[in-house]
């Protein structure tokens, strides 16, 4: 009797977990609410769809992220531009779409690079904008009207001696009072009747104010796609951001897929090991499921193909560095991340896109510099290269949505 348990128990587990698959989108399963909020959705009705991309890089800057931004909003409708960091955090910020712009007196904690202090709590952004000074400004601008928005998401933080900011959009003024007792985040949500091309944050006094995202969407209909990244960051930095903060943007935001788009950096590390990233990557996943605070659908996206020409640098991981011609390796540990991507996916329930395959496998990027679709340093994509990402994941997550569950 007890062996015939034994058997039952371990065949209902294995009914339980999903198979592994050989496509680029696996464990499809797993994105199921996302993808029935997808074949639901209509246009200028309900609430917008949002996906949250949280990475490094090819995040940041918005390539392919937008590449996917694109048809995803041509076949669902434009639901705003979504969560951006406050302002121009950095030099080169990318913003596709709309057009960000601060005054000079702002100050910025980030979580990874030269710019990370620790001073100021940070959230799903990645960077902090402070300002101690009356009259400093942070905007953001549509560079279309299709880009136009009605909703605005301000998100800051409230503590002892905090000053007050005011919030301007078509013509309609809010004023924030950011002192309190306890230091807390706190997000704002502010409404148009009708759609317009600019927003703005206004400090009113000379006392300190700290703010950690912005957000643009239409109240509305379609897809808003956030892209969250820090360029160099690993997910481990991700670690930096403080809990309390992500979990108000996270409730403020209302995320219904949240992608997890890092790997690069980890893979070109010379000390990280595949275990020891295993391990922090369940305990990110585990801690973004538990600031969520609803059951979201998670996507990881595995490190795509890169090269260096360092033969020394591509032998991490142990072992010689695997040539790719002309000149260009892989480094050992970048196969060895995205294995264990894989695995942690299928292990905790998660949707699992292979970039590197869409690619057309390892050593790929040199094919696809030939095409003008990656730069000349086999690690980052052109605009181009972005579009044909962004197609690519499209047409996957499509089909998925196009063919729901029997059950």
């Amino acid at each position: 009797m007890a062996m015939l348990l034994g058997v039952m128990a371990a065949a209902a587990a294995a009914a339980q977990a999903p198979a592994d698959c050989q496509s680029t989108l696996c464990y499809v399963e797993a994105l199921q609410p996302f993808l029935a909020r997808l074949r639901e959705s209509r246009p200028e009705s309900g609430r917008p769809i949002h996906i949250v991309q949280i990475g490094d890089s090819h995040t940041a800057g918005d390539t392919i992220t937008n590449g996917w931004r694109m048809p995803l909003q041509q076949r669902y409708g434009h639901g705003g531009r979504g969560v951006l960091a406050a302002g121009r955090p950095y030099r080169g910020y990318l913003t596709w779409g709309v057009t960000a712009s601060q005054s000079p007196g702002w100050s910025v904690n980030a979580i990874f690079g030269g710019r990370y202090t620790g001073e100021t709590p940070i959230g799903l952004s990645g960077f902090t904008q402070t300002a101690r000074a009356a009259g400093e400004t942070l905007g953001v601008a549509t560079d279309s009207p299709d880009q136009d928005f009605d909703r605005i998401i301000v998100c800051a933080v409230r503590q002892p001696g905090a000053g007050t900011i005011v919030l301007r959009m078509a013509g309609i003024e809010q004023r924030w009072e950011l002192d309190a007792p306890a230091r807390a985040p706190a997000c704002r949500t502010m409404d148009s009747e009708r759609p317009v091309s600019a927003a703005s944050i206004t400090t009113g006094d000379d006392h300190v104010v700290s703010i950690t995202s912005f957000a643009t969407f239409r109240k509305a209909g379609g897809v808003a796609l956030s892209n969250l990244g820090v360029s160099g960051s690993q997910l481990i930095h991700l670690g930096r951001a403080d809990d309390a903060v992500m979990r108000a943007e996270f409730d403020a935001y209302r995320a219904d897929l949240i992608v997890l788009a890092f790997g690069t950096n980890e893979g070109f590390s010379p000390r990280l090991g595949g275990a020891e990233y295993e391990a922090g990557l369940r305990r990110q996943v585990a801690r973004i499921r538990r600031l969520a605070g609803r059951d979201v659908p998670i996507l990881l996206l595995a490190a795509p193909d890169a090269e260096t020409p360092n033969p020394a640098l591509a032998a991490n991981g142990g072992g010689p560095a695997r040539p790719c011609g002309e000149g260009w390796y892989t480094p050992n540990l970048l196969g060895e991340v995205r294995a264990r991507q894989k695995k942690v996916a299928r292990d905790m329930r998660l949707g699992f896109w292979d970039w590197n395959a869409a690619m057309g496998g390892t050593c790929s990027a040199i094919s696809w510099r030939g095409r003008d679709w990656m730069r000349g340093d086999h690690v980052h994509f052109t605009k181009a290269g972005g579009l044909e990402i962004g197609r690519l994941l499209f047409s996957d997550v499509e089909r998925a949505a196009a063919s729901p569950p029997t059950y």
